[in-house]
């Protein structure tokens, strides 16, 4: 009889092209990701050893780090971000390599293009030279972010060295209650087991809190694995996979869509496979999340206490950082900025979900709030859902599809000692502009926080 594998074991073993004693694996890629940040230097690796891509029609390159979300028919004031937009035009084109381009109705932030145009599927290997590359395995897949130098290797050979990751049944019991969203979840997690909690580790998301999310709910959840410390994150494809694939541009058709299905079917984790570990969060006692620190994993439920030091450096740091009051809750907290967008949450449910709780409301006066789409597909359906009218009426800045303020691009960053209540994935001192303050929460959480110009608990709105 056959040993039970985890979803993991079956992506990792038919992916192996060979695996030496005491050496780390040769690992085929199905999916590379490019865009214009971190991938100049792997180009020009190709060039000076007179190298091709390998399998330029398993690779996509799109534009989203450096561009502007304002107007991206002007010209780019930033000569770095212009620079690193230009020469990815230069070498997609001499390679070969298909480019969804500024004014292409693909282009987007990397992560939400991918599934979108159905090239992320159950039981592939994805990489991309950005750490959020987690999010694609919300399908089933086999996804992390690699470095600079693993890209050239990965464009040269289509394959990578890899070293075998232990598994953690990371499970959701019960469904959440209204107003909590995938968001939230992660961040629970997070705030549970820490920045380093998943070190070493490959997630596998299981319970009825994962399954009752949509596909756009599980890729946030897989987003922030990397987070966590995790190598990557993964949730077995279902129906809710299967339908969300069906009609997207590149997805098989007719007999070769049934045999795909039936391929994808086999990729849950059999009964009985064993994971190194497990963690079990009560999803159905859930509150609303926001962090507080530095870093994601200093999160708390929206009701409570920012916590106090207690001889704890770490926390003491963050606390003087972000000029906060321990032992005093957030809501209330005033905020400056207000930024829903980035690979986590800019995907049409987010949008959709913000501009629920924004319509007939008006954003505080003295908040600036910024959402930013993921993807021009995603704006064009929001315009044509009448999102966007929704968000301008209430006072919003509606933009073009990019990276923007998860990154502090192109002019949209927060000024030194501003708050900013912000759906992307990192809180790091800086990150978001020099001296800025985040605190991570949901679209809700976010929407809720620019009404009242302070953070706020959304359940009051809905």
């Amino acid at each position: 009889m056959a040993q039970a594998r985890t979803l993991y074991d079956k992506v990792w073993d038919s992916h192996v092209v060979t695996n030496e004693a005491g050496a780390p694996a040769v690992l085929y890629i199905d999916l590379h990701l490019v865009h214009e940040v971190t991938s100049p230097q792997a180009f020009q690796g190709l060039r000076d050893r007179s190298l091709a891509v390998r399998r330029p029609d398993r690779t996509m390159a799109t534009m989203d780090h450096s561009i502007p979300t304002r107007d991206q028919t002007l010209p780019i004031l930033d000569p770095i971000a212009a620079k690193q937009v230009q020469q990815l035009r230069i070498n997609c084109k001499e390679f070969g390599v298909p480019l969804a381009d500024v004014g292409d109705e693909s282009q987007g932030i990397v992560h939400v293009i991918g599934p979108e145009l159905g090239l992320t599927r159950p039981g592939i290997t994805v990489v991309c030279g950005d750490s959020h590359t987690s999010t694609h395995g919300a399908f089933g897949a086999l996804a992390f972010g690699i470095g600079t130098t693993e890209v050239e290797h990965v464009l040269a050979t289509q394959c990578l060295l890899q070293n075998r990751s232990k598994t953690c049944e990371v499970r959701f019991s019960g469904l959440p209650p209204a107003g909590i969203v995938a968001k939230d979840l992660i961040l629970a997690l997070i705030a549970e087991i820490g920045v380093g909690g998943g070190t070493g580790y490959v997630l596998e998301y299981t319970g009825e809190a994962i399954r009752s999310l949509s596909m756009e709910g599980r890729m946030t959840v897989c987003n922030m694995s990397i987070e966590g410390g995790a190598r990557a994150g993964m949730i077995a494809p279902d129906d809710t996979t299967y339908g969300y694939l069906a009609d997207k541009p590149t997805s098989p058709r007719g007999a070769a869509w049934e045999a795909a299905v039936n391929r994808w079917r086999q990729l849950p984790s059999d009964e009985g496979a064993a994971y190194d570990r497990t963690v079990t969060v009560g999803a159905s006692n859930l509150e609303p999340m926001i962090t507080w620190g530095t870093n994601p994993g200093m999160g708390v439920r929206v009701s409570e206490p920012v916590p106090r030091p207690n001889g704890n450096t770490a926390v003491r740091k963050a606390l003087e950082y972000m000029q906060l009051e321990p032992g005093k809750p957030l809501v209330g907290q005033p905020v400056d900025v207000v930024f829903i967008g980035s690979c986590t949450n800019s995907r049409i449910t987010d949008l959709r979900q913000a501009a629920g709780l924004l319509e007939g409301r008006k954003v505080n006066p003295r908040v600036r709030m910024l959402v930013v789409p993921g993807s021009e597909r995603v704006r064009a359906q929001a315009e044509a859902e009448g999102l966007s009218d929704v968000f301008r009426s209430a006072g919003a800045d509606w933009r073009e599809a990019g990276c923007s303020m998860c990154i502090a691009m192109n002019g949209d960053q927060l000024d030194s000692g501003q708050y900013c209540v912000s759906t992307s994935n990192r809180n790091f001192e800086g990150r978001q502009g020099k001296g800025g303050r985040t605190f991570l929460a949901s679209p809700l959480t976010a929407a809720a926080s620019a009404i009242e110009g302070a953070v706020a608990d959304p359940r009051l709105y809905l």
